[in-house]
């Protein structure tokens, strides 16, 4: 019998250091993931035009459409049909003097995130929907609430309409809302409105409790026609290097209400991502891989600086290695055929 210390010709070698066995083939790297990325994590953004016919390509999110709800149906019942389970929703209001300071067309019954619901639940009635819950783009000025007259936000007007608005995509049939305003106090005045119209049983809180101010959104803004008009979100939105005030935030948005919770973006803060796993390890934490994101690894792969299949999975296990258990992801449509190959 060889001991552990003359193992390999006499080197000493402990048994304990040889790990590459553990991973030399496919499967067993696989096995060495504790957490697998699965299609029912994938939660796909859609952003739906007030032009009914509209399927415009957006130049800067590549692969990805503006979608009138004449266009929608086929469209997603190509991904339903490869295992889709969930989408989220965002309005992009076009016509003319369809804007104003309050942001009375978010939820216009005959909007764009409510006609979209109704024809969605009609024809995939499985579908989980989710809506984000913003006034950004519906605003003239382009802030996610209701300003003051020096501009900053008003902060109890805006909680109040931004929960009207959740409140009335609750009654179109959506499962999900998701406020991303990140305005003092929201999850609170949601909890309350779905409590007090009788919706809050059936519908999902989830809170866009550690969104970050930055530099990651622009292709989202060209989709959405939703940058801000003059100044910028920063005095609503975290800072980037603020992990206290993100653990903060995480803290109050559970104690008021919220269901689960979405860290934006994601990449650049898996240490966000860790810190919420663990002070909301009873709930689910959601990754949001932003447009600037998503673009970048495209752009990466376009000059081959690397594979973009290999990369979009790297991304993602790094979400899953940092605690989060479901991805908002412009990849959706990529892992759905991956993950069946």
């Amino acid at each position: 019998m060889v001991h552990s210390a003359e193992y390999y010709k006499g080197q000493p070698t402990e048994i304990s250091s040889i790990l590459a066995g553990g991973y030399a083939h496919p499967l067993s790297r696989e096995w060495q993931h504790e957490r697998q990325l699965t299609k029912n994590m994938f939660i796909y953004p859609l952003f739906i035009s007030d032009n009914d016919d509209d399927e415009v390509l957006i130049e800067s999110l590549p692969k990805q459409k503006r979608w009138g709800v004449n266009k929608l149906i086929p469209f997603v019942k190509g991904l339903v049909d490869k295992g889709l389970r969930a989408v989220i929703l965002f309005g992009v209001p076009l016509a003319p003097g369809c804007k104003d300071p309050v942001g009375s067309n978010a939820d216009d019954p005959e909007g764009p995130v409510i006609k979209a619901t109704k024809l969605l639940k009609r024809h995939f009635p499985e579908l989980y929907i989710m809506a984000d819950v913003c006034l950004c783009e519906y605003t003239s000025h382009g802030h996610c609430g209701v300003l003051f007259e020096d501009g900053t936000i008003n902060r109890v007007e805006s909680v109040k309409r931004i929960a009207a608005v959740a409140v009335n995509y609750a009654r179109a049939g959506v499962d999900c809302v998701a406020p991303s305003d990140m305005i003092d106090g929201r999850i609170r005045e949601i909890k309350a409105a779905l409590i007090d119209a009788q919706l809050a049983h059936k519908t999902f809180v989830m809170s866009y409790s550690a969104k970050f101010s930055g530099n990651l959104y622009g292709p989202f803004r060209d989709a959405a026609c939703s940058a801000p008009g003059q100044g910028d979100r920063r005095a609503y939105q975290l800072p980037s290097g603020g992990r206290g005030l993100a653990r903060r935030a995480l803290r109050r948005d559970i104690e008021e209400g919220s269901d689960g919770i979405i860290v934006k973006p994601s990449t650049f803060y898996l240490d966000i991502m860790a810190d919420a796993t663990e002070i909301c390890k009873d709930y689910p934490v959601c990754a949001y891989h932003v447009s600037g994101e998503y673009a970048m690894l495209y752009a990466a792969a376009e000059k081959n600086i690397c594979d973009l299949k290999t990369i979009a999975f790297e991304s993602h296990h790094g979400f899953m290695r940092a605690g989060a258990r479901l991805v908002i992801s412009y990849f959706t449509p990529d892992f759905l055929d991956w993950l069946s190959e």
